[in-house]
């Protein structure tokens, strides 16, 4: 088969696991009557992303082949999800938040940092291969993205958006990828000889990353950018399905079918990933960076000033397409920026801390303080002030862009790559 095929065979995998709860997560919560909890469990994605990926990277690079190690990782994975569905199916509206959340956390402790794996898996074979990581990668990703809308519509389309076979899902993607790495080209270790130190044996020169004043910037507010990375995640579907309380809006697509309205925003992440190429080389990363993180500033804009009615939708529909921008001119560049700066032996735990910073620390601030936002912005009716809501998320999104154009200063011949 061939390799670009079996890579994007690959991501489809990767990403269809997410995709059958990520984004309705919170509509399944809410029905079981756990909906203040939806942040806890969003903001576990950001805990357990503090220091798996980089743990998990630093064995990829020093002792188990990376394709390997993702494999297992998905078959631990998988397994605690499907534990997690069978365990909500078996006891209904009496689920206890102890047992699902300690199951889904074990879950995602070993999901999250396979999102850095099969970057590390991709880069590697594009390179051995003599390929263009920055030219040829992105239109492979592009594949992950599809996996991930061809779950929500598949959950969203079977009722599955609201109750607990998200989950048996999910673990049954995960398996099947778990068995697909077995076909994946083999990835090296640096195990290398002779004397070496604590840090050096352990895979920790990553965080030596931080004496570079230009990757410590970046990864700061890589930090402070992943904040914005959950927020939608965990409140988006909720928010559109509250509408349906509303008699105007009741019988709405975007009621009926909130997760599949939702996937507007990975149908633009598609297109977009095919944009990165051009952008990375033409202005560099400050610039693609800078794009994004306006681009979360009208996403959230555009979702607190929507409704799922005329001419409201069509503000919903524009939130949508402008994610493509926020997510992958970030996220994805962010990782090219990443594999390009960093050497080859360490490149799998820099990745990892980069999963560390954005989907670790920065999901995990993002995950707390959204539920508090949330919270704090709920009437004792339940009812929410999704508007202000909304508009304190942009007006942070804002503000980290125009603090990031101030501060990150570059040399002009580390700007384009």
């Amino acid at each position: 088969m061939n390799l670009k095929v079996r890579l994007a065979v690959m991501n489809f995998l990767e990403f269809a696991v997410w995709g059958a709860y990520l984004t309705c997560m919170g509509i399944y919560l809410s029905n079981i009557g756990m909906g203040a909890n939806i942040g806890s469990f969003f903001a576990m994605q950001g805990f357990v992303s503090i220091f798996m990926p980089a743990l998990i990277g630093i064995v990829a690079d020093r002792w188990i082949p990376a394709q390997r190690l993702l494999g297992l990782c998905h078959l631990i994975a998988g397994m605690f999800m499907i534990a997690a569905g069978w365990y909500g199916m078996q006891n209904g509206q009496q689920t206890e938040f102890s047992v699902l959340f300690s199951l889904y956390s074990v879950s995602v402790a070993f999901y999250m940092p396979t999102l850095a794996l099969t970057n590390s898996v991709a880069y590697n074979a594009l390179t051995k291969a003599g390929m263009d990581t920055v030219k040829d990668f992105p239109p492979i990703r592009v594949f992950g993205t599809i996996g991930f809308i061809l779950t929500m519509w598949i959950v969203d389309f079977i009722d599955f958006e609201q109750n607990q076979n998200q989950f048996l899902l999910s673990g049954a993607v995960s398996i099947v990828l778990f068995l697909y790495t077995f076909t994946l080209p083999e990835c090296p270790v640096q195990r290398g000889t002779g004397h070496k130190s604590l840090v050096e044996t352990l895979g920790l020169q990553a965080f030596a990353l931080f004496k570079q004043k230009k990757m410590a910037i970046f990864f700061i507010f890589s930090m402070l950018l992943g904040v914005s990375l959950q927020i939608t995640n965990g409140y988006a579907t909720p928010f559109i399905d509250h509408f349906k309380e509303m008699p105007e809006y009741a019988d709405s697509f975007g009621v009926k079918y909130p997760v599949v309205l939702y996937s507007i925003s990975q149908i633009s992440e598609t297109c977009c990933i095919l944009l990165i190429p051009f952008f990375m080389k033409r202005y560099g990363i400050k610039q693609v960076m800078l794009i994004a993180m306006f681009a979360w500033t009208m996403r959230f804009g555009f979702l607190g000033l929507g409704n799922p009615g005329m001419p409201g939708v069509l503000l919903f529909i524009l939130s949508m397409i402008v994610y493509g921008v926020a997510f992958d001119f970030f996220n994805i560049s962010g990782s090219l920026f990443v594999e390009k700066t960093t050497n080859p032996d360490i490149r799998s735990s820099a990745q990892g801390l980069f999963m560390l910073m954005t989907n670790g620390l920065g999901a995990t601030i993002g995950s707390l303080t959204a539920q508090f936002v949330v919270n704090s912005n709920t009437a004792a009716d339940g009812s929410v002030a999704w508007n202000t809501v909304w508009a304190t998320f942009s007006i942070y999104a804002l503000v980290v862009g125009i603090t990031f154009a101030l501060v990150f200063r570059p040399k002009k011949e580390e700007i384009q790559m």
